[in-house]
């Protein structure tokens, strides 16, 4: 075997697509039946517009890639665009200092990303991985990694041997190299998401003043403070809980809305009722409803650190990799190729 690809969330399979296109043969060892990390626990929002530095270069890239894959595997994707929507001066002030920085459409309302695109996460992922099989990568569902060393991948159903190997875990970096999590100061987030009944269509991604607050792109922007020290003054819980006020809408009509924030290396198991209370009122009042109709929740957990990318090689031939800023879906088929390049020139 090529390469040896260890978890099966977005990352993983962006590091599969990749090199089987590259003529490798691959395998992919994933611990559940299926991806339930979150790859499939998010908003299915590729928010490329807003990134910035080389997470841009990756989002744009993998931009293509996602258009290819919809194509391919046939999967459900909208190139509908994000609506940020500006409910105040210095959020309308900060978009149109955005627009010197990126190519958007300023409205009424704020302004149109065009470039970004929705796809459904619950079935996306699992779309890519049953196409990847169709190419000939062998999965190893529901099969523990125990340790991965230079040549050998050992799993709890036997050993598999391979020239490189790629261990796109998450947050779960951890389990299997503690000290270069440390190192890279790798935390859990936790986020609190919901999906709610909705009637009617609403076609692009929806961001807020307080979405400002968590893409990069916006900090170029001057009146960025403004926001921010407005949000904080007006709504201290809300900022003090990293809300990013945002909603997609899924296939069936119904939106994911969240989300909070909070950072810790170990999760608690308990789940504040009052998060979810506040970003329903506050959905509700983007909407302009009384109330919402819970549908479904959950919580997501990603990888965060200092550095949007962790790429580190702690052994010879061996890579670990995380997107360590939330924005997976946005950029890991990106973020791929150079991983790849880099690990292929030690074969």
């Amino acid at each position: 075997m090529d390469l040896v690809v260890v978890g099966a969330g977005v990352v993983g399979l962006a590091h599969a697509w990749h090199a089987v296109r590259r003529g490798l043969s691959v395998a992919v060892v994933e611990r559940d039946e299926h991806a339930v990390g979150a790859s499939v626990r998010n908003f299915g929002h590729g928010c490329f517009t807003a990134q910035d530095g080389v997470a841009f270069e990756y989002a744009m890239t993998a931009r293509e890639e996602w258009l290819k894959l919809a194509n391919e595997a046939g999967f459900w994707l909208r190139e509908s665009g994000t609506l940020v929507v500006a409910r105040h001066d210095d959020e309308r002030a900060v978009l149109e200092e955005f627009a010197s920085v990126r190519e958007i459409e300023l409205t009424g309302e704020g302004a149109l990303l065009p470039l970004d695109v929705r796809v459904d996460p619950r079935e996306a992922v699992h779309a890519i991985a049953a196409l990847l099989a169709e190419r000939g990568v062998a999965f190893h569902w529901s099969t523990n990694v125990l340790t991965v060393e230079p040549g050998l991948v050992r799993t709890a159903r036997g050993e598999i041997r391979c020239r490189a190997a790629v261990v796109a875990v998450g947050h779960d970096v951890d389990r299997f190299f503690p000290e270069l999590a440390e190192q890279h100061e790798i935390q859990r987030c936790r986020l609190h998401m919901l999906r709610v009944a909705h009637d009617g269509v609403i076609d692009p991604a929806v961001l807020t003043g307080f979405s400002m607050l968590r893409y990069d792109a916006f900090a170029r922007c001057p009146s960025i403070e403004k926001v921010r020290e407005r949000l904080t003054n007006d709504h201290p819980e809300l900022v003090e809980a990293g809300l990013n006020l945002m909603f997609t809408q899924l296939p069936d009509g119904s939106l994911t809305i969240g989300d909070t924030h909070h950072y810790s290396r170990t999760v608690d198991p308990y789940r504040p009722e009052r998060l979810d209370d506040l970003v329903l009122t506050e959905t509700a009042r983007l909407l302009g409803v009384g109330s919402l109709h819970v549908l479904e929740r959950w919580r997501g957990i990603y990888a965060s650190a200092p550095h949007p990318f962790l790429t580190a090689t702690p052994a010879p031939r061996v890579r670990a990799v995380s997107v360590t800023s939330g924005i997976g879906m946005t950029t890991a088929l990106g973020l791929a190729p150079p991983v790849l390049d880099d690990l292929l020139q030690e074969l």
